[in-house]
């Protein structure tokens, strides 16, 4: 259905040509072409149908993370998050419509620039009068951070805004409220938004911080199915939860990208490699991937984007089994996201170095998506912190996620050795997890632990679906790398058989590493000029060109007798 994305006009300009406002610009019509595409139904993204996933995972998405960034709120937090009251709110309808057409831009005010991720403490107040809210900003700490709020670029905008809602001089907790923000032209009266400064080397955004002053609201902008209900809740976390329902899906949806990324750098870093070639002591000029060197990074990336690709829709599925416990689902959607998160972090900067200069520049993609894969750490959810309170919740044993059996692979006794160690630590520790020995001792082990949680899955994913083994054997190496201590002492790989194991796996991979990464299926969404001669040259003729006639002038120099 999105096959002819990559061609379309608005995806063949070159961004490193256009001023930062045209980028920005671009990447809202963009985002309104996807709209147009999928053409989502409200139910589409409540349900988080195959439909759904299909748009979130994209390849397309990969080559404008600012596009990325405007869709991923717009529909799966601003209309996933309105979509399940419109059974008992028809006056919502319109205003999705409105969304789904992307007449109207959503965006998703919660976090606030003196809180962060202690979002359930936001201070933006919601103050009940005889004829609706007044939604307020406090204070500058109390302002929203960061979401696009500017009407710089013709687009209408709309936000969910998190305020507390005030009743009486009572505080009822924290809830969504509908704020129009601006039209084509401007903002609406006493919304203000401040445009951030850049994000340097990333696609271009405009990143804002919001605040109110005294705006009027009507009582149909509370985001509720009963809009009347103004009531305390017997459990204010638990409502707050329940409001930003949307987020542990959007944990998982902000992941889809990095995927296609690191899928792209194996390719872009592969093909440049095949034929990139240099002379040495013989006549014949030499191929770069002759080098291990060279082999390393790009089969540990092609490897990683194949188990990763194959292993996310299978997560996507059951993100949406309800059999599941809901906070089983986000564990897993936190482990997912952590992993691939760290594997781009690791895999893309090495393929962008072997690369040379060429992987410095912008117009080869590496080097601005390296910049651009810093932001997802943070979207819905610091990959840190998600990972405390993850490996924190399963320590003390409030739930369990269900990892492969341990005798299934070495990535699987890892993942056990580590959760099992870790919990005879709390175990032995005086004052268990409110302990400063917890804080000091366990915490920093926690990505640790959710990574191989992560590496096991994947694997373990991979092996039932019949991934060839030289990709299975390089992923588990690339793995083993981020803790090799465990693998001497637990496994009788001592250093040299490490290096041993991965001679193997690369051996085995480089006679099919063309196959391998043709199977990344990409090439249509890459548009590096390195990746060959011709496509080199091409861009060549493409480029600003400065010639000109001045003649330089020449001192003359008086002979000295």
């Amino acid at each position: 259905m999105a096959d002819h994305l990559p061609h379309h006009p608005l995806f063949t300009t070159r961004l490193e040509f256009l001023p930062t406002d045209d980028r920005v610009s671009l990447s809202y019509k963009r985002a309104r072409l996807l709209m147009h595409t999928y053409n989502l139904s409200p139910s589409d993204v409540q349900l988080c149908s195959p439909k759904y996933w299909a748009m979130m995972t994209d390849p397309i998405m990969s080559l404008d993370t600012a596009m990325f960034t405007i869709l991923a709120a717009h529909v799966g937090l601003t209309i996933g998050t309105l979509s399940r009251h419109l059974h008992k709110r028809p006056d919502l309808r319109p205003l999705v419509n409105r969304l789904l057409r992307f007449d109207t831009v959503g965006i998703y005010l919660l976090t606030e620039r003196g809180h962060g991720l202690d979002a359930f403490n936001i201070e933006t107040t919601a103050t009940k009068t005889p004829d609706g809210f007044i939604i307020n900003t406090p204070r500058e700490e109390a302002c929203k951070f960061m979401p696009a709020s500017t009407p710089s670029f013709g687009v209408p905008k709309v936000a969910l805004v998190m305020a507390r809602l005030m009743v009486d001089g009572e505080d009822r907790g924290p809830r969504f409220f509908i704020v129009p923000i601006c039209n084509e032209h401007e903002m609406f009266k006493g919304v203000e938004s401040i445009r951030l400064g850049a994000r340097p080397g990333t696609c271009p955004l405009d990143f804002s911080i919001t605040s109110f002053k005294h705006v009027h609201v009507p009582f149909s902008a509370l985001v509720s199915s009963n809009i009347y209900d103004h009531s305390l809740p017997a459990s204010p976390l638990e409502k707050w939860w329940d409001e930003v329902w949307r987020i542990p899906l959007g944990t998982l949806a902000v992941t889809a990208p990095w995927i296609s990324s690191i899928k792209a750098a194996a390719f872009i870093a592969g093909r440049y490699s095949m034929h990139r070639s240099l002379v040495g002591k013989g006549a014949d000029p030499v191929p770069i991937i002759t080098f291990r060197t060279q082999q390393w990074p790009i089969a540990q990336a092609t490897a990683v984007g194949l188990v990763m690709s194959n292993w996310f829709p299978i997560v996507a599925k059951s993100s949406g089994d309800k059999s599941l416990d809901h906070r089983v689902r986000h564990g897993i959607a936190v482990i997912i996201k952590t992993t691939v998160c760290r594997h781009f972090q690791r895999c893309v900067p090495e393929v962008a170095e072997r690369c040379g200069a060429q992987g410095t520049f912008e117009h080869n993609y590496m080097a601005r998506i390296e910049n651009d894969g810093k932001g997802v750490i943070i979207a819905e959810g610091d990959v840190l912190t998600l990972c405390i309170r993850l490996f924190s919740e399963l320590l003390l044993q409030r739930y369990k996620i269900p990892l492969p059996d341990p005798s299934e692979s070495l990535l699987a006794r890892h993942a056990a050795s580590i959760l099992e160690e870790n919990t005879n630590l709390l175990n032995s520790l005086r004052g268990g997890h409110r302990s400063e020995s917890f804080n000091s001792l366990i915490l920093p082990q926690a990505e640790l632990a959710v990574e191989a949680m992560g590496h096991a899955l994947a694997y373990s994913a991979g092996l039932k679906s019949g991934l060839p083994k030289p990709i299975l054997d390089v992923y588990e190496c690339a793995v083993i790398r981020r803790d090799p201590a465990w693998y001497s002492e637990n496994a009788g790989l001592t250093r040299i058989l490490q290096r041993i194991r991965e001679d193997d796996a690369i051996t085995s991979t480089l006679p099919h590493l063309d196959t391998y990464l043709n199977d990344l299926a990409i090439e249509d969404y890459v548009s590096a000029p390195i990746v060959s001669d011709e496509a080199w040259k091409q861009y060549h003729n493409a480029m600003p060109v400065f010639t000109g006639n001045a003649i330089p002038i020449h001192e003359q120099v008086q002979a000295m007798l």
